[in-house]
């Protein structure tokens, strides 16, 4: 999936995965202190805006410059900052090392993804967590969004073995009703990963 094809997705005035943040993200940020959080394929920013709303430095990074461009106009509505970079996530490059690393829906070709998670792997602090929320391949069933193509989706047994450096906490499938804007409206399959770096 190419910058062509997020600039097409983004490109309207309505966000696709809605401006509230995802679930997940909402419960792991709820009773953490503030640090320094990375958004790996962060699209419009809603994440990465609540999580700045929070307190928390941020920063993130996507293909799509009508994506960045709609997550800094939120930002700014928001009274927030965010530091958000256009590049891919094989390009990306960072000085920094992170408290959290948020993975939500950040789905990679099969060919990438391995090398793609060791990378942020690599990024966490020590006692730095890494979050994921993605489809597992039940996913297939549903129409409420996601890859469909079935080496783009996410069993624990891959994500365990992508992130076998870190001490999984959770890594476990489960399905619930999504409602984050047009792109992600009804049930779902995804797969929960939350992992220490020890």
């Amino acid at each position: 999936m190419n910058q062509e094809f997020w600039n097409t997705k983004y490109g309207g005035p309505e966000f696709h995965y809605g401006e509230a943040p995802n679930r997940f993200l909402e419960l792991m940020l709820e009773s953490r202190p503030p640090g320094r959080l990375l958004f790996p394929a962060e699209g419009e920013g809603r994440n990465a805006v609540y999580a700045a709303r929070l307190g928390w430095e941020v920063h993130a990074f996507d293909i799509s410059e009508k994506g960045r461009a709609k997550a800094l106009a939120l930002a700014k509505e928001k009274g927030v900052e965010i530091n958000y970079n256009l590049t891919d996530a094989l390009a990306f490059q960072s000085n920094l090392k992170f408290d959290a690393i948020a993975l939500i829906y950040a789905h990679f070709p099969s060919e990438i993804r391995a090398a793609v998670h060791h990378k942020m792997t690599a990024l966490l602090k020590p006692v730095g967590e890494l979050w994921l929320e993605a489809f597992s391949p039940g996913q297939l069933s549903f129409n409420s969004g996601g890859p469909k193509d079935e080496s783009m989706l996410y069993s624990p047994e891959l994500l365990a073995a992508d992130f076998s450096d870190l001490q999984i906490r959770q890594n476990n499938v489960m399905r619930y009703k999504l409602a984050e804007g047009p792109g992600h409206e009804g049930m779902a399959e995804v797969i929960r990963l939350r992992g220490v770096k020890m």
